[in-house]
């Protein structure tokens, strides 16, 4: 079986790992992949922004299945272009990707089918909605409407920050078009966790909990960013929240699409807010979670092509997706400079002697090549330091030890990862 997967970050790559453990998968592909995903892929160049050059690769190469990592592509359609091709592939249609796709969709959503959300208000006029942000105060939050590569979230503390947020979406169009209408909601203090389901747009199957961490710095302090670690299981999610995140906002969501003409397929995550025991939707991702993923899949026992197919059949039922006990941790390796400007091209060394460690992973997010063939960085957020234990404890030994064996220019990562919750 041949299998693509469109991507190029941690995520992919644990994709691709798990997929290379498979008793069916005869070859994988990559667009377009990084140095670690190389390893064990073939790494491909097709115009990401051309979906019908994917179309394209997939009749010419004869490719069973395609996997789709980032939310860009399915935004774009990509699923309706292949499904239309009578190809396989995963992921919603692009009217399900709305979810993610358009902020205003998900709340509007949310509301119709009473799914518990912040309070908040929709503006396309910067008059209206800085007048709003004055009536209200702050703390508030202020998103950007469309896909802004996750950075079109603010959580401004004081009104100040408020009114700057609102000026660089709206009138500086830091995010071109995606700040032409901008969501304003309350702020929410509680516990953030993240829930990732697999479904087929009738059965709904939980993956194993998470807990990631945005901000830069240890203790959850400094800038947000796309993820500085992860550790699963999360010990905040206790059976009876976890009966009320599926009664009150998965099945909800998945039979309001449907209700709405969209047959959800894939992977729905949820990104909630635990405030006073009850969860509240900050946002939903049409797609796995980065770095979310390289806990979960480690964890995975079942063959992932075998719930893949599920997914794309509609028999989801039929398969018993079974998870490892213990836990596992991923620690960020980042660039200095990020998540602001950094620098790339810079050489990475001990990676070698990490392969020998027993129970430990290491997936590549921004990696390349440099003339001689060396492995150098490649973006702001560099390789994920993963592993396996018996316990958060032992997981956590497993991946500062491994760290310690690593080491590039301007290297910064959090210390603090599985010790605070």
């Amino acid at each position: 079986m041949k299998v693509l997967v469109i991507g190029s970050g941690g995520r992919e790559h644990a994709i691709i790992w798990k997929l290379s453990q498979s008793r069916v998968v005869d070859r994988i592909y990559c667009a377009p992949g990084n140095a670690g995903i190389s390893e064990i892929a073939e790494c491909i160049e097709v115009e990401s922004k051309n979906l019908s050059a994917f179309v394209d690769f997939v009749k010419y190469e004869w490719i069973d299945l395609t996997v789709v990592g980032p939310e860009e592509p399915l935004a774009k359609g990509i699923v309706d272009l292949f499904l239309k091709e009578g190809r396989k592939i995963i992921g919603p249609t692009k009217a399900g990707a709305q979810i993610e796709g358009s902020k205003v969709f998900a709340k509007e959503f949310m509301k119709r089918y009473k799914i518990p959300t912040a309070k908040y208000q929709v503006f396309n006029s910067y008059k209206h909605a800085e007048e709003y942000i004055r009536l209200k105060g702050a703390p508030i939050v202020i998103k950007a409407d469309g896909l802004a590569a996750g950075k079109g979230v603010f959580i401004a503390k004081t009104h100040d920050e408020a009114m700057d947020a609102l000026k660089l979406i709206m009138k500086e169009k830091l995010f071109g078009p995606a700040g032409d209408r901008v969501v304003i909601e309350e702020y929410l203090q509680g516990q953030e966790v993240s829930y990732l389901v697999f479904t087929d747009g009738k059965t709904i199957v939980p993956m194993v909990t998470s807990k990631d961490h945005k901000r830069l710095l240890d203790n959850d302090e400094g800038p947000n960013t796309g993820g500085m670690g992860t550790f699963s299981p999360n010990p905040i999610i206790t059976p009876e929240l976890e009966k009320e995140i599926l009664e009150t906002v998965i099945q909800p969501t998945i039979m309001g699409l449907r209700a709405e003409g969209i047959i959800y397929k894939g992977i729905l995550y949820a990104g909630l807010m635990i405030v006073n025991g009850k969860p509240y939707v900050l946002e939903f991702n049409c797609r796995f979670g980065d770095p979310e993923t390289q806990v979960i899949l480690p964890r995975l026992e079942t063959d992932i092509i075998d719930i893949f197919m599920s997914i794309s059949e509609q028999r989801l039922s039929k398969v018993n997706v079974k998870w490892k006990d213990g836990a596992s941790l991923c620690v960020i390796l980042a660039s200095h400079g990020y998540p602001g400007t950094y620098k790339k091209g810079i050489p990475i060394s001990g990676l070698e002697m990490v392969k020998r460690l027993k129970d430990v992973m290491v997936f590549h997010s921004g990696t390349g090549f440099d003339e001689e063939g060396k492995i150098v960085t490649d973006g702001g957020r560099v390789l994920g330091i993963t592993a396996l234990g018996e316990d958060l404890k032992d997981a956590r030994n497993k991946v500062y030890n491994a760290i310690e064996l690593i080491h590039f220019d301007g290297m910064q990562y959090r210390k603090d990862i599985g010790l605070t919750i």
